[in-house]
């Protein structure tokens, strides 16, 4: 007598077993202490385990019933205050890039906003302001604003992001869609404290008054990273969706769709969202910035190391390529479907010629019978 064990996944009946076999998640495997399915790209959530016996079965029972397969998550789920102690830092990436000097200009004149010096070092990187909120020093609003688009708010109220978000919208070059902006943003709490700064217990430990504020800095830059990454993220999925015809169509034996301009266009994208992950970003390297600042650096690896950024930055890369080695088998085999066409119209051009000889030779023999 053997313990056989059925797990039936419910949650959202979306897909069936075969469904996610043909998905190209990679190998699989069972942990039943988390009881979690996951692969390499994502995993099945919300199992219910059952147990039951069967006298014939000499081997374990896998039944997926409407199995979900969700993408690992990029972040951390979204923070609810429920401390008084406790403030909001936000993080948002509005567009590729800012005009860094004009918007130095604007606010730098707003008397609502008093410059925050940071460092000499980051001067032509980023910006920060903090809010003139008269006699409340205790809890101040400070924000800084990265040349590559994105900005950090620290306590915040949601009106206060909003016009400044409506304030940057002027001076950003190719700007991102708001439902973007707003959806793939980046909130963690924070408190101040009078020892070191960390992330402990999913919350940012702020040292107080700290000046200039180098670590407030260093989260915002980890936090800015993050929420461009998350832009990149979208862009990527969207890509994805764009293509995911493709694999079907070669599976079935249809006729590609894409003509060799499109293939090379989407080409281009990809090298495009490749360069800006692995050589525009510090994604995949500390920022010198923080190399003569170990304290810092440290700081900010810890951070991005809670973000997961290291390891979605991976996720991609291998997405990336995947979607390179797919656009470079249609190149090759519209290429070849070329060639093909070009010999075919140079066979039907010699046909022709062929067929004009032969005709001309039956005239000469026509001309010769008659002078006969």
């Amino acid at each position: 007598m053997l313990s056989v064990t059925g797990f039936i996944f419910f949650r959202q009946s979306v897909r069936c077993l075969s469904t996610l076999s043909r998905t190209p998640c990679g190998p699989v495997e069972f942990n039943s202490k988390v009881k979690s399915l996951t692969c390499l790209y994502g995993k099945v959530e919300n199992l219910t385990c059952y147990r039951f016996k069967s006298q014939e079965s000499k081997a374990q029972l896998f039944q997926l019933k409407a199995a979900t397969l969700v993408r690992s998550p990029k972040k951390k789920s979204s923070p609810s205050l429920n401390n008084k102690n406790l403030l909001m830092v936000e993080a948002f990436s509005t567009a590729e890039e800012y005009r860094f000097s004009d918007l130095y200009d604007v606010l730098s004149k707003k008397t609502d906003l008093v410059e925050v010096k940071i460092s000499d070092d980051l001067a032509d990187d980023v910006i920060s302001f903090k809010l003139n909120k008269g006699n409340d020093v205790a809890k101040p609003s400070t924000m800084y604003i990265f040349r590559d688009g994105a900005t950090v708010f620290w306590n915040f109220d949601p009106t206060e992001i909003k016009n400044t978000l409506q304030l940057l919208r002027a001076f950003e070059i190719k700007s991102y869609p708001d439902d973007l902006v707003h959806e793939e943003n980046e909130q963690m709490q924070f408190a101040y404290t009078d020892v070191k700064s960390k992330i402990s217990r999913n919350t940012i430990q702020l040292i107080d008054n700290e000046d200039p504020p180098l670590c407030q800095y260093t989260f915002s830059n980890a936090l800015a990273l993050s929420v461009k990454l998350s832009i990149w993220e979208s862009s990527l999925d969207y890509y994805v969706d764009s293509i995911k015809f493709i694999s079907s169509d070669i599976r079935d034996g249809k006729k590609i769709k894409l003509t060799q301009d499109e293939v090379f266009r989407k080409t281009g994208e990809l090298f495009s969202l490749r360069h800006q992950i692995n050589l525009s970003s510090d994604l995949l390297d500390t920022p010198d910035f923080y190399w003569d600042r170990q304290e810092l650096e440290n700081l900010f690896i810890q951070t991005c190391s809670y973000l997961n950024t290291l390891k979605r930055t991976k996720v991609m890369n291998d997405k990336l390529n995947h979607c390179l080695e797919l656009m470079n088998l249609l190149e090759s085999h519209l290429s070849d479907k070329h060639h093909v066409r070009l010999e075919w119209m140079v066979i039907i051009l010699i046909m022709c010629e062929v067929v004009f000889e032969i005709i001309h030779y039956y005239e000469r023999l026509v001309e010769e019978e008659e002078h006969k």
